[in-house]
């Protein structure tokens, strides 16, 4: 109920429901992957003060917030953790024909809480189970969520997914489960590197190989229903220098923009 109260909140701002007096169009609005909250939320208040716009952001899972688009949610801008939230919203012809492009990519690693000094390697057969004991491993939703099928894949490449499948605590998006871990409720997570990198109560306990799992990449798309005349602006500035050194900050890989 509090996330349909949410978008019901966001579509009565997208409608205009202030002064019609105010020729100020509205804020624009971001659908975010969780991931992104912490770089995007800093971006957003420096174009506000450098352009004097206002932003609106949503973070969720990114198959949420796909899911919420094609329902007709007011977004005016989508940036997916993966690519595959992005292609469903284009096959739907959700997404403005060519604003389409990459954005940023991430790592994936294994975490502990912060006190915990288990030793682990990440390699073929590495004894991921073992080290859970009685545990479980958090990661976001593997069936749905971007960082959680990441996981898996890894997994499944190293060879140990058939050993853990049946012992995943799995959280309806990365910052979930990172919370988990944080909270000391599971020994073990996978998780973005970027999100690791903000949570003092988990540690980094070894990277993933980037060739066990299909490559991280953050789309970003106007969506097909937005009006709002700033918002190419806002895309066009999270592509510019001042974004790109908030991204790097965050420990995000900016790409090239191409597809």
């Amino acid at each position: 109920m509090r996330r349909r109260t949410f978008f019901q909140t966001l579509a009565a701002f997208a409608l205009g429901m202030t002064s019609p007096a105010r020729a100020e169009p509205r804020a624009v609005i971001v659908f975010a992957a969780a991931s992104l909250k912490n770089a995007l939320d800093a971006i957003d208040e420096e174009w506000h003060r450098e352009i004097g716009k206002s932003v609106t952001a949503a973070y969720a899972a990114s198959s949420t917030l796909a899911k919420q688009i094609e329902n007709g949610a007011p977004a005016d801008l989508f940036i997916s953790a993966d690519p595959e939230w992005m292609d469903y919203l284009e096959q739907r012809k959700q997404i403005r024909p060519g604003s389409r492009s990459n954005l940023l990519g991430n790592s994936l690693v294994l975490v502990s809480p912060a006190g915990s000094t288990v030793p682990l390697t990440i390699a073929p057969g590495f004894p991921l189970a073992t080290a859970l004991g009685d545990g479980r491993l958090a990661m976001a939703d593997p069936a749905a969520v971007p960082a959680g099928m990441y996981g898996k894949a890894a997994l499944e490449k190293l060879g140990v997914w058939p050993s853990v499948a049946n012992r995943i605590a799995a959280a309806e998006n990365v910052r979930a489960a990172l919370l988990l871990v944080g909270r000391g409720e599971a020994p073990l997570g996978i998780v973005y590197g970027t999100d690791a990198a903000i949570e003092p109560r988990v540690r980094i306990i070894a990277t993933f190989p980037p060739d066990t799992h299909p490559p991280i990449v953050y789309p970003i798309a106007l969506t097909a229903s937005s009006e709002n005349p700033n918002a190419p602006a806002l895309l066009a500035y999270l592509h510019g220098a001042a974004a790109r050194a908030q991204f790097q900050k965050a420990g995000f890989t900016v790409l090239d923009g191409t597809r």
